[in-house]
């Protein structure tokens, strides 16, 4: 399906999105490409520079630093997301092999079980699609109409996100996540949301940490590149005046009750007659 939306929309999306939650980096446009005739002048290539990177480190240099970068097999030391994002063919028996000598799982054994269902599940259709890069910017000056959109913040401003992509509680936008510790900024908040069309919460791992200096308080969300404008038209909506708010009214007040709100009300009607029931039941 074509994008209707222009590069100029989803550089005001990336700024009003920014604005509106304060948060402390910008969102990350990230576009898979299959040509790198794709790429877009002024666009950093590592490997022009004699250099290499991995592909968490291009997102933050795109949402803390206001840069954009292309990143292939050629430029990316971090070879597993390589063969993750089925940039290279690679056969099972070879993922198997390097992952034992990562030690990252308790012996072979453990990694085959994994392989059976990561790389039997997916990569080898990811290889079959033909991609062999990506390309990361800065949402507000984003260079690409973005496959996916990486947000950062802390945990109420992906909140306010997770909110607004449940406000409707429509199926396509609702939050499918999975958690392996590994391969979460790159995998799940760049390649997942585009190849299932699903947002995912990303808890930043072992590659996040020690490569892409994410801090301690971030996690994230990746979605869909379109689900951006969904969330903008939803954001703050939830619980209405009643809601959390930006900043989050974080208060504990003492002596609080269930006429609170008009749902915590109701509900305790319902409760409170219930009780009574199997009161004279008894």
């Amino acid at each position: 399906m074509v994008d209707k939306n222009s590069k100029e929309d989803y550089q005001a999306a990336g700024q009003e999105i920014y604005d509106k939650l304060h948060l402390a980096t910008y969102p990350v446009a990230i576009k898979f490409y299959k040509d790198e005739k794709e790429i877009p002048r002024n666009v950093t290539r590592p490997h022009v520079m004699g250099k290499k990177m991995s592909i968490c480190q291009t997102f933050t240099m795109a949402r803390k630093f206001n840069q954009s970068y292309a990143i292939s097999p050629k430029d990316n030391f971090c070879t597993p997301s390589s063969v993750g994002f089925g940039w290279v063919p690679i056969t099972k028996e070879e993922f198997i092999e390097s992952q034992v000598r990562q030690k990252w799982h308790k012996d072979e054994a453990a990694e085959k079980r994994r392989a059976e269902k990561i790389y039997m599940r997916n990569y080898q259709n990811l290889i079959a699609l033909g991609y062999r890069g990506l390309i990361a910017s800065p949402l507000p000056e984003t260079r690409v109409i973005p496959d996916t959109v990486l947000i950062f913040g802390n945990g109420a401003q992906i909140t306010h996100i997770i909110h607004a992509l449940n406000y409707e509680h429509k199926k396509k936008y609702a939050v499918s996540s999975n958690f392996e510790g590994f391969g979460e900024s790159c995998g799940k908040g760049g390649l997942m949301p585009f190849i299932t069309r699903k947002a995912q919460i990303v808890i930043p791992g072992a590659g996040d940490r020690a490569f892409g200096g994410i801090q301690d308080h971030e996690i994230a969300i990746g979605m869909p590149g379109k689900f951006i404008f969904y969330v903008l038209q939803n954001l703050f909506k939830t619980g209405g005046k009643q809601g959390l708010g930006f900043p989050i009214r974080a208060l504990i007040p003492m002596g609080l009750t269930e006429n609170l709100t008009p749902g915590f009300k109701y509900m305790r009607e319902v409760i409170d007659k219930k009780l009574k029931e199997l009161e004279e039941q008894d």
